[in-house]
């Protein structure tokens, strides 16, 4: 199919020419030279990113799924509990990877439209006064349901409580796309992964980590080898790995951390955040609904778009597809054929976000849903003209435009 193929599934993302450019060359020696001032200044950008001064990063050649391992085997044991909160397939995965590891997750199944309340969180560290919760897992944006949890108020609760759990949050589908503020919110372990807003393929899982999280970790008796931070940490000191890193990924993260220092990481938030309430406008304005409840809890990367009764949402990510080079991300676990989701995150624009709605009205309509064709796309329009900063006026030497 000609065209380029449209990719707005909750990641991975597109992954711009410029990484790719930036990853298309000769492997390096990893034990030589050349790496430790690619390191340095991807760590400097990632602790930008993350908004602290006080985290450490730590990089693996991994999945988010990895990266998620590394924050509970550095932290907990065998016989440790956690508390954890099931509001999406994501949430649910964090609390059963600890689970696998011999942690006592008490998991509190909670609606899937919505995220954790600070409320919850402060009622179940209250009655544990005994502080046998060595840590609470959270998912900041949960990409199966298009919801955001408040981590600032979340944290507070924890303070409130007066308990001493570590906070371990999985950002995989919020950093660099959303506000994350590491320091700001007394996160103790915020992981990523590269596929996301960081807009490169899929393969380095990245964790951010605090003095109380390393602390805590020189008591845990959990046995790993590859994913002990310690060995990572250590080495990246030096600027370098205790394993063969992916070397021309490294690369790419470097140029992603430049793109991102060239926008402004404030303007990139600020575009995800437009981006995002353009695609609700359409999904209203369509008359589908948008599966998370409260406005305040809109995830700004992603939306699950709840399709009408009786009509089933993989087939409209299957016409997608296969008549429009669209792809669009199912309905996981309890929600497959409830909704589908509309990624909009990583290297995207406005025009990309109104031909993506345009896509999503023909798949509705080739699966059957009716709807009225061209609204989704003239409200989204309307609220970005709306909410575009007008370019400064340029002057325009006719003689230098090229004649067609």
């Amino acid at each position: 199919m000609s065209g380029r193929h449209f990719l707005q599934i909750p990641g991975p993302t597109n992954v711009p020419e410029r990484i790719l450019r930036a990853m298309d060359r000769a492997v390096i020696d990893h034990r030589g030279p050349e790496l430790p001032p690619i390191v340095e200044e991807i760590v400097r950008g990632l602790k930008e990113i993350f908004a602290t001064t006080r985290g450490e990063i730590a990089i693996y050649p991994t999945s988010g799924t990895g990266a998620s391992e590394a924050a509970i085997v550095n932290t907990l044991n065998a016989g440790d509990r956690a508390l954890a909160f099931n509001i999406g397939n994501f949430s649910h995965l964090y609390a059963e990877c600890a689970r696998r590891h011999g942690v006592a997750v008490d998991e509190l199944d909670l609606p899937w439209d919505g995220g954790v309340s600070a409320e919850t969180v402060h009622e179940r560290l209250a009655r544990d006064t005994n502080h046998e919760y060595r840590a609470v897992l959270l998912v900041h944006n949960e990409s199966s349901t298009g919801v955001t949890c408040d981590v600032a108020a979340i944290r507070r609760a924890m303070d409130a409580a007066r308990h001493p759990a570590l906070l371990l949050v999985d950002g995989i589908s919020s950093v660099a796309s959303l506000d994350v503020q590491f320091d700001g919110w007394g996160i103790d372990v915020a992981i990523a992964g590269s596929q996301k807003g960081l807009m490169l393929p899929p393969g380095l899982g990245i964790l951010c980590v605090s003095p109380r999280a390393l602390e805590a970790s020189s008591r845990v008796t959990s046995p790993r080898y590859f994913f002990d931070w310690k060995f990572v940490l250590d080495q990246m000191h030096q600027g370098y790995f205790p394993y063969t890193p992916a070397t021309n990924s490294l690369f790419g993260l470097r140029e992603s951390l430049r793109m991102i220092q060239e926008e402004g990481l404030a303007n990139v938030i600020a575009r995800h955040r437009r981006l995002g309430e353009g695609v609700r406008r359409a999904v209203t304005a369509l008359g589908l609904g948008i599966l998370c409840q409260r406005p305040e809890e809109y995830s700004n990367s992603v939306t699950a778009v709840v399709v009408p009764e009786g009509k089933d949402a993989t087939a409209v990510v299957r016409a997608a597809v296969e008549h429009l080079n669209l792809s669009l991300g199912l309905g996981l676990a309890k929600l497959r054929g409830k909704v589908f989701r509309i990624g909009h995150l990583g290297a995207l624009n406005e025009v990309e976000v109104l031909a993506t709605i345009a896509g999503v009205e023909m798949a509705c309509e080739l699966a059957g849903i009716r709807l009225p064709l061209g609204a989704g796309v003239t409200a989204c329009e309307r609220y970005f003209m709306e909410h575009m900063a007008a370019p400064a006026a340029v002057a325009v030497d006719r003689r230098t435009l090229p004649e067609v």
